[in-house]
């Protein structure tokens, strides 16, 4: 796995020029951005979850296909309560990834357009394309029902193209590329062509525990909880990894570990697991808890714990 950028490559004389763009990805939580980023780079680059709000950093996927190479960037979905520095932070992150990109996909679950939908679209810069992607296609059972639907969307802004598709089909996600590669610019690519991601290893590793995290306490943990990598160690071809588990209360802190340690061994567990199959190579993980009260509200615990 590539994961640090290189000088662009030079193109080649006698082929067709290079082309090369930036990418958002963006919409209301839970819409599939993660799960569309991973297919499009077609390895795991962005953690998933039902839980809202499972993503919060700008997560740069990249996959060069022939001439052109496409740079996606996943964004925390628009929070709308504002309330808290976490929430805040998000909303900069995603307002500073629209500010810099080529192309914007602006993501929705085919066939329905909430309030929460609404409010992201009316933040979308006009002076970009915005490409409607209707995702989980396969979720609609009656196909007829998407042109008055669509009709609608396209009432509410002129969208540069229109793309049903479910991420989970790799037919839908190779006809994407085609439709998007006449937006990139033509220039030089930013990475190597084998890079997938311009996250380091040790990101990727916290997102991984993150992830098992969330889909192993389900709804009993709230979203403000976070995992920092406290030490990581090459041994050859063994890592030691210790990471800590952040979280708000004392009450969240049994939540994870569960009844004997069970849970929280079983989040360690599925974590080594997918981390030695991500990094091809043996995997030592210790997992602590520790108790941060208000770290979420605290811009300086925000910073501190790798938030922009």
């Amino acid at each position: 796995m590539t994961t640090d950028a290189v000088l662009p490559a030079a193109a080649p004389a006698d082929g067709p020029a290079q082309r090369c763009g930036l990418i958002a990805i963006v919409g209301r939580p839970n819409v599939g951005k993660s799960t569309l980023l991973n297919a499009l780079v077609g390895q795991k680059v962005s953690i998933t979850s039902d839980k809202a709000q499972t993503t919060r950093h700008r997560i740069t996927g990249v996959r060069t296909v022939d001439e052109a190479q496409f740079v996606f960037v996943d964004t925390p979905g628009f929070q709308t309560k504002h309330n808290a520095a976490l929430n805040r932070t998000l909303n900069r992150t995603v307002h500073g990834v629209l500010a810099d990109v080529d192309l914007v996909l602006f993501v929705v679950e085919a066939g329905r357009f909430g309030l929460d939908d609404a409010k992201v679209l009316g933040l979308l810069p006009e002076d970009k394309p915005v490409v409607l992607i209707a995702n989980k296609l396969d979720a609609v059972h009656r196909r007829a029902e998407l042109a008055p639907w669509l009709k609608g969307m396209q009432e509410r802004r002129n969208f540069t193209e229109f793309v049903p598709l479910s991420a989970k089909k790799e037919a839908d996600v190779t006809r994407l590329f085609k439709i998007l590669k006449p937006y990139l610019p033509e220039q030089g690519w930013f990475y190597a062509e084998d890079a997938l991601t311009d996250r380091s290893e040790k990101f990727l590793a916290s997102e991984i525990i993150r992830e098992k995290l969330f889909r192993l306490t389900g709804d009993e943990l709230p979203y403000t909880s976070t995992v920092i990598i406290d030490k990581w160690e090459d041994e050859g071809e063994l890592r030691r990894i210790s990471a800590s588990i952040v979280v708000e209360r004392d009450a969240h802190k049994g939540m994870i570990i569960g009844q004997g340690g069970e849970r929280l061994k079983r989040i360690g567990s599925e974590s080594r697991q997918e981390l030695e199959h991500l990094m091809d190579g043996r995997v030592f993980l210790e997992l602590w808890v520790k108790v941060r009260s208000g770290w979420a509200d605290t811009e300086e615990h925000l910073r501190s714990y790798g938030y922009e």
